[in-house]
């Protein structure tokens, strides 16, 4: 049995526990937009959502285009968390929900290729696994970050783009602000995303989503 952790995973509650500490547990990933069979909850999508705020039914929407762009990003610090990790590019599983990195690279984050980048308008998507079934994963101390602390996302050109922390909320996952998590307008933002709350089990795995919102600071080219 892994050892427990020094500090327990994000909670709202005093009742929530460690997903590694239970033998059946389920690998955790990220956010109420993802798949179920990842561990996360399914709500509003980003193709959801904008039916809703005409009043539409929502229906399935048609693949987006990828993007490709000579500057994606390709990798993360987050000094603050100690975090350093590579950038995959993800795009839209087969549910119509944002997909994840594979469950065993746990180490890594993901950027959603079909939102914006990081840097340009619009609010730029990059998730990451909370935890394991062994153990903390790459975006664990996401709830520590705090207003001020910085994020910086290097991309292909190897251009640095740098954000600050404006704040770290958590939604539960049937109540995803689509509205302020997606966009391809606006000045360039970023989202930081991965799971919270109390561990539920099951296909919900955590209770909620923990998104930090940044703001661009500034970009540093080679």
């Amino acid at each position: 049995m892994a050892a427990q952790p020094a500090s327990p995973p994000p909670t709202r509650a005093a009742r929530a526990r460690s997903p590694w500490s239970a033998p059946l547990a389920v690998l955790l990933v990220l956010v109420g937009v993802f798949a179920t069979g990842a561990g996360l909850g399914r709500t509003v999508g980003p193709f959801d959502w904008a039916d809703a705020s005409t009043g539409a039914t929502p229906r399935a929407a048609a693949p987006a285009p990828a993007r490709a762009p000579a500057s994606r990003p390709v990798s993360l610090s987050v000094p603050a968390i100690k975090v350093t990790a590579p950038i995959t590019p993800v795009g839209q599983a087969k549910d119509g929900s944002v997909d994840v990195p594979p469950l065993s690279q746990h180490s890594q984050t993901g950027w959603y290729d079909r939102g914006a980048v990081p840097g340009e308008p619009g609010r730029a998507i990059i998730v990451g696994h909370v935890d394991t079934k062994s153990g903390p994963a790459v975006f664990y101390h996401l709830r520590e970050l705090k207003p001020g602390d910085r994020i910086e996302v290097t991309r292909s050109d190897r251009s640095v783009v740098t954000f600050k922390v404006d704040t770290v909320e958590y939604f539960d996952k049937d109540n995803l602000p689509a509205d302020r998590v997606y966009g391809d307008t606006g000045p360039p933002e970023l989202r930081l995303i991965t799971c919270g709350g109390e561990w539920l089990g099951g296909r919900t795995g955590y209770e909620d989503n923990v998104i930090t919102f940044a703001s661009l600071v500034g970009t540093r080219t080679p």
